[in-house]
């Protein structure tokens, strides 16, 4: 792909315009980031792993009524996606308590909540993503409540099918981020799910199985994902 086509360079993937206007090309990188780009290492096979992992997850949810961006794999680290008008919102979901929800409020990390928590933050790398809250997405003009309501439905509903297909490979599903954009007029799912953007924890010892074990120097993130992906693909 040339880079006359490249639309957006980001911290784990290149974005290209695709033959056809209506898709892009998302190509994965070798590279870890944490701390909102702060950290950076490039690990080889990286890559892979991610775009694998997130087509094994999104092929689950697409098959489960699930919308997404998705169109195909065009190989092991590239996928061709639908071009949407992207939300500048990152959702997070909840289950149990860790990362920021720990620091914050003081509470003992690991506590499975009593009902899932929706968090909505300001997707801008200028800003470091800043937690926003609903009345300000309206105010703002970045989704009115409509929609808003529609994403959170589609957050808990991804969250339903997720618990327990993880939890077949001996995961808990700690907690996740999703983001959305609209193509011919309907929202959908957009971007990945791999433990890039979700927290991991082996249902047994309880250690990470995701980006924490690079952010917290814990092991090596490549054979950690590799692992992920093989539980993944032979429950």
């Amino acid at each position: 792909m040339t880079e006359d086509k490249l639309l957006y360079t980001g911290k784990a993937k290149n974005v290209y315009q695709a033959d056809n206007e209506d898709e892009v090309l998302i190509v994965y990188k070798d590279q870890a980031t944490a701390l909102n780009g702060k950290k950076k290492e490039h690990l080889p096979g990286k890559g892979v792993l991610d775009c694998r992992i997130s087509q094994v997850v999104f092929d689950y949810l697409i098959q489960n009524g699930i919308k997404t961006h998705l169109v195909k794999n065009i190989s092991d680290h590239e996928q061709l996606v639908k071009k949407t008008d992207v939300f500048p919102l990152e959702v997070v979901l909840r289950n149990i308590t860790s990362g920021s929800l720990v620091k914050k409020f003081h509470v003992e990390a690991g506590q499975k909540l009593a009902e899932p928590i929706i968090e909505f933050y300001y997707k801008s790398d200028a800003l470091d993503d800043p937690f926003i809250n609903e009345s300000q997405i309206h105010a703002l003009g970045i989704a009115d409540k409509k929609e808003l309501e529609y994403i959170k439905e589609m957050t808990l509903k991804v969250n339903d099918l997720l618990v327990p297909f993880f939890a077949q490979s001996d995961f808990d599903l700690v907690d996740f981020k999703l983001e959305f954009g609209k193509y011919n007029g309907e929202i959908i799912l957009v971007d990945e799910f791999s433990p890039d953007n979700c927290r991991l924890w082996d249902k047994t010892s309880h250690h990470s199985m995701d980006k924490d074990v690079f952010r917290k120097h814990e092991g090596d993130l490549v054979e950690t994902y590799h692992e992920v992906l093989q539980r993944l693909t032979t429950k």
